[in-house]
């Protein structure tokens, strides 16, 4: 499998772009997770992994979209990214995420992106606005990959992004980048109405006889001021993502990424290890994208480095996750979420500034902590690569501590929703 992925990727990409993948991505993101390891022994969080959303303003309406699509447009300038950036660089960073709404609605992405050759990003997007010619620039550039979000077929897709035709426009757009040797990626937010077409080895296939590169499978997460509970999946179907991405990965020639589980299939959130943060498009510091609170910005004077390392919201929302769950503190303990909030001042950094009834309406759910129901990797490949760089970094020390008996009283952790079939999950 590995040597026809490998043999795949090599004569339908780019040259140039591998190599800068290679070496802006590969080498200099393992060595900025070795940085991040010896920064957490003098206890400094500064996370290796940034995820930049630029902009709020998106041509879709998608069902459960936390984003303020529909306001006037927030973004963060350029002037305010390369400062970002630089400063992340300069203290070993690579690698970075760039999200919205919709980025390429961004005036300045390219310009931004061609400001760092010496970075690697990868830009989620609906794929719609990559047009012929802004596909030749990526290319040009050679430091991008698209991850192209794919929700189902083409009814599914047009109730699931509220727009039509929506499928068709979003191919367009992974086809130019496939035809201009793009390393590209589909992403797929799992939920009731898409997960039984798109959850399958067919499906992969189809990708892989398309060209696709990589596919990227995340839960739908019901938060925001229009949750659609009914999309979230049970914690039976999380079990079967988890499977069927461990059984693929084993399979077939196409990579699998995933950010919620280590070499062992044991849970973990990005944000409670410290690993991955956010910036939002007004340039709030959040934990990460579904927190939509913050003590901090980016226009703070001391640069992103003190301000991600001095943060005690951050820090607090950290440990108190870790704490609880190996899952997603959001979702199964919105009552935490909200108390972190209160407990340090935080703003509510939305436009419609409803975050906090938002939370409070929400009912705990499971998340993608289904103990007792670990599922570890099978092929050697992702089995390493999680072990030496992603895992959880010792964050959860105190909470196994306590479910193995060491917690008293209240201080024990809460046996996690997802444990209920009957209770919906995300993740």
């Amino acid at each position: 499998m590995i040597f026809s992925l490998a043999s795949r990727i090599l004569t339908t990409t780019d040259k140039r772009l591998l190599m800068k993948m290679a070496w802006n991505f590969g080498y200099k993101g393992a060595r900025s997770v070795q940085k991040f390891k010896s920064r957490l022994k003098r206890g400094e969080y500064f996370p290796p992994f940034l995820y930049l959303s630029i902009l709020n303003s998106c041509n879709l309406r998608c069902q459960g979209c936390w984003v303020d699509v529909d306001k006037p447009q927030v973004k963060i300038e350029l002037d305010e990214l390369n400062r970002l950036v630089n400063d992340a660089k300069a203290h070993g960073n690579s690698f970075f995420g760039i999200l919205g709404g919709e980025p390429f609605m961004h005036p300045e992405l390219i310009d931004f992106l061609a400001e760092h050759p010496d970075c690697f990003f990868q830009v989620f997007t609906n794929g719609q606005l990559i047009t012929e010619k802004v596909a030749k620039q990526l290319r040009q550039l050679g430091n991008v990959t698209p991850l192209i979000s794919i929700e189902g077929t083409e009814v599914v897709s047009d109730e699931r992004r509220g727009k039509p035709n929506v499928l068709s426009r979003t191919l367009r757009g992974l086809d130019n980048c496939l035809n201009e040797k793009l390393l590209t990626g589909v992403a797929t937010s799992l939920c009731q109405t898409n997960i039984d077409e798109l959850l399958t080895e067919k499906w992969l296939r189809t990708l892989i006889d398309r060209g696709v590169h990589y596919a990227w499978y995340h839960t739908y997460r019901p938060v925001g001021p229009k949750i659609h509970p009914e999309l979230a999946l049970r914690p039976d179907q999380a079990r079967r993502v988890r499977q069927f991405v461990v059984e693929m990965r084993a399979k077939l020639p196409i990579a699998l990424i995933d950010a919620y589980y280590d070499h062992r299939g044991e849970a973990l959130c990005p944000m409670a290890t410290g690993i991955s943060h956010h910036i939002s498009p007004g340039g709030h510091v959040e934990p990460c994208p579904i927190i939509q609170f913050a003590t901090d910005k980016i226009t703070d004077e001391r640069g992103i480095f003190e301000t991600l390392t001095k943060s005690a919201f951050l820090q607090d929302f950290r440990q108190t996750a870790a704490k609880h769950t190996r899952g997603c503190i959001v979702l199964e303990r919105p009552d935490l979420v909200k108390e972190l909030a209160e407990r340090h001042g935080a703003d509510d950094t939305t436009i419609r500034k409803t975050a906090m009834a938002e939370l409070e309406s929400m009912v705990p759910r499971g998340s993608q902590f289904l103990p007792g129901e670990e599922i570890p990797e099978k092929h050697w490949m992702y089995r390493l690569a999680k072990k030496y760089f992603f895992n959880d970094f010792g964050a959860y020390a105190d909470l196994e501590a306590e479910t193995n008996g060491g917690g008293k009283g209240d201080d024990k952790p809460p046996t996690p929703v997802a444990e209920k079939e009957e209770a919906p999950l995300a993740s």
